[in-house]
């Protein structure tokens, strides 16, 4: 029997998948969380089987919250449930260790098949993303750039597309500023940049930020 936590910050999204997954014979628990550093206690207090986990949370990103969980729960299989369209995130969040990525808009069937994969211990690809892995191996002209990045470089990427100083991301990561400058070189380097607002003009014009 399954233990399932549904970090998103919309209570009415939490309230609309857990009815969905009631039904479950194999699900034994279903739990909320409504912010990044909510889910992390959460997940701290009890152990679960499957976080289903938006990247766009309030406090922290879910970025952060990915990489964090694998490094601290390894048994936690992370299923992201995101508004981004694949393109933007699924390449990244699956390089981050997480089971599979799902669009808010898929069919209500297709979140059940994805679960129950992830807790067989799959990883859960749809159609679309499974296209965009295999375009992956093809030529680098259609590839967005930002899919070149680190998994490390990609979280940073995303701090400082949302305008967030060096010092701030250091200590959020619990790094230094020094090491945030270098990641920030090679991610000018990868996708031939020259400021900060190059990164979030970017971010911008690909929808990976709002």
């Amino acid at each position: 029997m399954a233990s399932i936590l549904i970090a998103d910050d919309h209570a009415l999204l939490r309230n609309g998948l857990k009815q969905l997954l009631v039904g479950e014979r194999s699900i034994s628990k279903i739990g909320e969380a409504g912010s990044g550093r909510e889910t992390l206690e959460k997940l701290q207090a009890e152990p679960w089987d499957l976080l289903i986990l938006d990247i766009n949370m309030p406090d922290r990103s879910g970025i952060d919250i990915l990489r964090q969980v694998r490094a601290t729960h390894a048994n936690t299989r992370i299923l992201i449930l995101s508004g981004f369209p694949e393109r933007q995130y699924a390449v990244n969040v699956l390089r981050s260790g997480a089971s599979g990525y799902l669009n808010k808009e898929m069919a209500p069937e297709e979140l059940l098949t994805a679960v129950r994969s992830v807790l067989q211990g799959r990883r859960y690809v749809t159609p679309a993303l499974a296209e965009l892995l295999v375009n992956e191996l093809d030529s680098d002209s259609d590839k967005p750039a930002h899919n070149a990045l680190s998994e490390r470089e990609f979280q940073i990427f995303c701090k400082l597309a949302t305008g967030r100083a060096a010092t701030a991301i250091a200590d959020e990561l619990c790094i230094s500023v020094k090491t945030v400058s270098t990641y920030r070189s090679r991610i000018f380097e990868k996708m031939c940049f020259t400021s900060n607002a190059d990164i979030t003009a970017y971010a911008l014009r690909n929808n990976l930020i709002q």
